[in-house]
């Protein structure tokens, strides 16, 4: 099954201004594929084929010139000083779209892009599908409890892969490969153990001390640890929005996942009637409003501009996006019937914003989208791209 995907045109469009394209996301979201179904005609190498990675490491002129043409490189941070080679070739070239660069690990092929490509590539993040992009391929309506459980992975879809056989697979190869090589190799069941600590802390904000005393680690340890989380994909940071409103605000990011099947995965559960009866199912519910938009954002080619906002005071704000005009409020209720008092929060930064240009949304479990008469916006949880 090809799911069409959103990033497709960005990607197009970036092959027509830049030498060199760089898509990464995480494992398993559909990079390969995508980039297969857009460039037919390319040539494709996958350097976790180590036949092909000993080609390019110990004669890097020669493997470059047997794909002189057009190119697509997975994985390419495993071979590192490939990319300056790379330079010497598009700068003479000035061939647009000529190689495509896609990989899993965002630190290390971050690095070398900076190192030796700096201005000669255009970079896109592709992650798991977000919600609108099944709409039309999803026959069965799930449940919310059903999405949060399942995930978004495509091998879930094209495969039909159970949750509870996909997940501690994907887990297990993202230890063994994308982790291996940046903590201490003794240290891997203690960073399983930290991965499942963080999706219990989901919408949470980050309390950098308490991670490091319930693992038993040193404070610089968990910030590694949640650095590497974030740059190979599986976790997010949103961080606390800082103008207006004139009151002392929190300045720790919240910590979220981009994909609920694999928090539900790494909470133990084992079949959505879990998710039914979960205490914190309303912070399951707040992940996938946001990391949704996040993707939505990430597939439309351009970075999420997106902020929480909380006072010491416990006055908060779910979700908001910052324009250069003006700006979106987003509040996130779990529950599918409205009643008066969801909206007393918002009513409140309503009156406190009524000389700024604000627009103010309220997403939340039900089916029902419209706006209400105070200006509202109330969006279904299936309706998030309203956002």
């Amino acid at each position: 099954m090809i799911v069409p995907r959103q990033i497709t045109p960005h990607v197009r469009e970036l092959a027509k201004y830049f030498p060199i394209i760089s898509l990464t996301g995480p494992r398993q979201a559909g990079k390969t594929t995508l980039l297969r179904s857009l460039f037919p005609d390319y040539q494709y190498v996958s350097f976790e084929n180590p036949n092909s990675r000993n080609k390019a490491e110990s004669d890097p002129i020669a493997f470059l010139k047997e794909y002189s043409g057009k190119a697509i490189f997975d994985e390419a941070q495993l071979v590192p000083h490939l990319f300056s080679y790379l330079q010497g070739i598009v700068d003479e070239n000035k061939q647009m779209g000529q190689y495509v660069l896609s990989g899993s690990q965002n630190f290390l092929l971050h690095k070398r892009i900076t190192q030796s490509l700096a201005g000669r590539v255009g970079i896109l993040r592709l992650f798991p599908f977000h919600y609108d992009e099944l709409n039309d391929v999803i026959q069965e309506k799930r449940s919310l409890e059903e999405v949060i459980y399942h995930g978004f992975y495509p091998s879930l879809f094209d495969r039909k892969i159970p949750p509870h056989l996909f997940y501690p697979n994907y887990i297990d190869t993202y230890l063994r490969r994308d982790i291996q090589d940046l903590i201490n190799p003794g240290n891997i069941t203690q960073f399983y153990k930290f991965l499942q600590l963080c999706a219990g802390h989901v919408g949470q904000i980050i309390n950098y001390s308490a991670l490091a005393n319930s693992m038993g680690i040193s404070l610089p340890t968990v910030k590694n640890w949640l650095s590497i989380l974030e740059q190979s994909y599986i976790i997010f940071q949103l961080v606390p929005y800082f103008k207006n409103f004139n009151k002392r605000v929190i300045k720790r990011p919240k910590l979220y996942f981009y994909d609920t099947g694999l928090v539900c995965n790494l909470l133990g559960m084992g079949d959505v009637k879990e998710v039914y009866n979960y205490y914190q199912k309303g912070a399951l519910f707040e992940n996938l409003v946001i990391s949704d938009i996040f993707k939505q954002d990430y597939h439309s080619g351009k970075r999420p501009n997106l902020y929480f906002w909380r006072d010491n005071h416990g006055d908060e704000i779910d979700l908001l996006r910052s324009n250069a005009n003006s700006i979106k409020l987003l509040e996130i209720k779990s529950t599918q019937t409205l009643m008066s008092h969801h909206f007393k929060g918002i009513a409140k930064f309503q009156r406190l914003l009524e000389n700024e240009s604000a627009e103010f949304y309220m997403a939340h479990g039900g089916e029902e989208t419209m706006t209400r008469s105070s200006g509202v916006k109330v969006i279904s949880w299936r309706d998030l791209s309203e956002f």
